[in-house]
């Protein structure tokens, strides 16, 4: 975390806050509902686990192989930027360095005082100040598809072996009934652990994902509970 002057910046632990919560939500989220919507269909507790794991593993895989693609095409773009960036300033430096000028300019500098920031700055490393002040790609926000993958698929994991656990060690019987508030109480902590990394409001984290979180699982479990009565 990005440290200046003594002061921590809650913004630095934006990629990876959202990248973890994001995966540890959908972990509890669509397996705690797969858990109770199988088990709303009278199904025993050996395929209610089977199709636990299988979600486990499924929605890891997946949140992995969706975060690279994505971050992967984000990083394309990063590239294809900077390679006509650094075409540019080899072709044009004059009028890279206007263009320089004219950012720090919007930004509330003179005319005179931008023109030596934008030389500085050019003198120092060229590429890395466009890239920073004209495209707003830095060493902080920079795509790191591998890392995001990672980060998705272990934070999802982690998030769907917590109704998997409640799961195993719950009698069959009471599988819906205790998984349901239990994954709601995940969501819960989740919630506030989130809002609380970030600067926000606890409790509107809280209730924020709750609300969403019971929505889904009683819509799985009427979903399952329907197709139960049809066998």
């Amino acid at each position: 975390m990005l440290e200046i002057h003594g002061k921590r910046h809650r913004s630095q632990r934006m990629g990876w806050l959202r990248a973890a919560v994001l995966g540890a939500n959908d972990g509890i989220l669509s397996t705690s509902s797969l858990i109770v919507g199988v088990a709303a269909s009278s199904a025993d507790r050996g395929a209610v686990l089977t199709a636990g794991i299988a979600g486990l593993v499924a929605g890891a895989l997946s949140m992995a192989a969706g975060e690279y693609v994505s971050v992967s095409s984000q990083r394309d773009t990063e590239n294809a930027d900077l390679k006509r960036e650094r075409h540019e300033l080899a072709t044009d430096a004059e009028g890279e360095l206007i263009e320089l000028t004219g950012i720090y300019m919007q930004r509330g500098l003179d005319r005179t005082l931008a023109r030596q920031v934008a030389e500085q700055l050019t003198a120092n490393d060229a590429l890395e100040a466009h890239a920073r002040d004209e495209l707003g790609i830095s060493a902080i926000n920079i795509a790191r598809p591998v890392q995001a993958a990672l980060a998705s698929a272990a934070s999802f994991a982690a998030g769907a072996l917590l109704p998997l656990l409640v799961t195993w060690i719950v009698p069959d019987r009471l599988i819906e009934a205790i998984v349901t508030p239990a994954s709601l109480v995940f969501l819960a902590l989740l919630g506030a652990v989130a809002a609380r990394t970030g600067g926000a409001s606890m409790w509107k984290g809280s209730l924020r994902i709750t609300f969403w979180g019971a929505l889904a699982m009683g819509i799985t479990a009427a979903v399952g509970a329907l197709f139960g009565t049809m066998r």
